[in-house]
């Protein structure tokens, strides 16, 4: 079986306009995962209720335990430079990385694209079915951006060893 992309995902502090980054993880090929809360800078105020309920990370744990964007982004180039990336959220993780490059002063040096463009129709009509099993059977105990990340990654994998022909099976 070939390995499977890269997966990232970007937790924010809503959904809306003002919103901007507040975590990021990925998953790598190999497995490997990255994931690191990101301190707000002081004209980053945007704060949504509903959304913290969802990822249960206040804007306090940010400004304690965040690092500064310059520090995740650097880490993010280091780790995914030169790879295509994909996420499930790609127009609101798109516009949330650029914020976070934007304020570390620097340009992404990997590439982040849409998940669909790995499905086919067929592919992308069974996806839920398949995440919503991954889901159950990783036991996911939070709503974080690497464990998202792998969810994706895991769930890509599972609906491939079912739908991808086999080394006997010939092309059709």
């Amino acid at each position: 079986m070939t390995s499977l992309p890269a997966f990232i995902d970007v937790e924010a502090s809503g959904f809306g306009k003002g919103s901007y980054p507040i975590e990021v993880g990925f998953v790598l090929p190999q497995g490997q995962t990255y994931c690191s809360l990101i301190q707000p800078p002081a004209h980053w105020k945007h704060w949504d209720q509903k959304a913290e309920h969802v990822h249960h990370i206040s804007r306090e744990v940010l400004l304690a335990f965040g690092k500064p964007a310059p520090v995740v982004a650097a880490a993010l180039n280091q780790q995914l430079h030169g790879q295509t990336v994909y996420s499930d959220g790609w127009a609101h993780d798109y516009a949330w990385l650029g914020l976070l490059f934007d304020e570390a002063e620097m340009t992404p040096a990997f590439r982040l694209e849409n998940l669909r463009a790995l499905l086919s129709e067929a592919e992308a009509d069974q996806w839920g079915g398949y995440k919503a099993n991954v889901l159950s059977e990783l036991k996911v105990p939070r709503h974080r951006a690497s464990t998202d990340a792998l969810v994706l990654q895991q769930t890509l994998g599972r609906l491939r060893q079912i739908t991808l022909p086999g080394p006997a099976d010939p092309p059709t």
